[in-house]
């Protein structure tokens, strides 16, 4: 049993995601017109988009910067939870009616309906709506979930209204969770579940570890699919960071402490914590309300 001390809070959750793109305004416009996220601020190089004012993703324009070697670490995909399946199917309708060669494909995983894309460059989105957690089925403490067919036809029929189609920014939609592509699974583990904190919700042996706070589904996974014995990552056009909210500032100094007595070196700047996993992807941890 894991002291609790070495966990993250049961109500940490996920902030945005950054991602650094070589065309800012074709990027602004895929996750605003297609995703439904509302610019919540643009200034100079850079872009804020989310719903009521929460940020979900964060566009820094990098053309400077090259696209990743293939098969390297990095994202797998931001996953935009919406709170109704109707909210749901409007974004997926959205998305595949601008931009209908980006559909990757859709599961019913048991806990939750999820939708795929690619956005215009490349990198993962999965859009997806939550069952209520007493739905969830837990087996020797670990969450079931499997990859069950879903019709996105059958969905958008059931879900889908004029009234959506005409204005489908409706509801709470904000980051669920985070899957990135990763070089080694047990060395993903060490790093965020032993050391940052994290409980293990599923494992699929060496090729894929699903972890959360709290008791919900994933926060994050981190899979070898695509990237097996990848090295650290360079300066790239992608994933830039992961944002992690914890409750309060003494949740982000213990996180620190912890870190920093795992031997992983990090950077506090008064209010957030930052610190890069064996991949050199770039984890900020802050207290929520900031």
């Amino acid at each position: 049993m894991t002291n609790a001390s070495e966990l993250l809070a049961a109500d940490t959750t996920m902030g945005a995601v950054t991602l650094r793109v070589g065309d800012l305004d074709a990027m602004i416009a895929y996750y605003r017109d297609a995703v439904t996220l509302d610019v919540i601020a643009q200034e100079g190089d850079s872009a804020v988009l989310g719903r009521g004012g929460v940020p979900a993703v964060v566009l820094q324009h990098a053309p400077e910067l090259k696209n990743p070697e293939p098969r390297s670490a990095g994202l797998f995909h931001t996953a935009i939870l919406f709170d109704s399946e109707q909210a749901l199917a409007a974004a997926v309708y959205s998305v595949a009616t601008r931009f209908p060669n980006s559909f990757t494909g859709s599961s019913d995983h048991l806990v939750s309906k999820a939708f795929y894309f690619d956005d215009p460059e490349g990198n993962g989105v999965e859009l997806y709506w939550d069952r209520d957690r007493t739905q969830w089925s837990w087996t020797h403490g670990q969450i079931e979930m499997s990859t069950l067919f879903l019709d996105p036809n059958a969905f958008l029929q059931q879900n889908l209204t004029p009234e959506l189609v005409a204005d489908p920014r409706i509801g709470a939609a904000g980051v669920g969770h985070v899957h990135l592509s990763v070089g080694d699974v047990p060395q993903a583990r060490d790093f965020y579940v032993d050391s940052l904190g994290f409980e293990v919700t599923t494992a699929f042996g060496p090729q894929a570890l699903f972890v959360s706070a709290g008791g919900y589904h994933h926060h994050m996974a981190m899979n070898v699919w695509n990237s097996r014995g990848a090295g650290r990552r360079q300066q790239t056009l992608g994933l830039g960071q992961v944002e992690i909210v914890l409750p309060d500032a003494e949740d982000v100094a213990a996180t620190d402490e912890r870190l920093r007595h795992r031997g992983l070196q990090t950077a506090n700047d008064g209010r957030s914590v930052t610190v890069s996993d064996p991949w050199n992807n770039t984890i900020l941890l802050r207290p929520a309300g900031e």
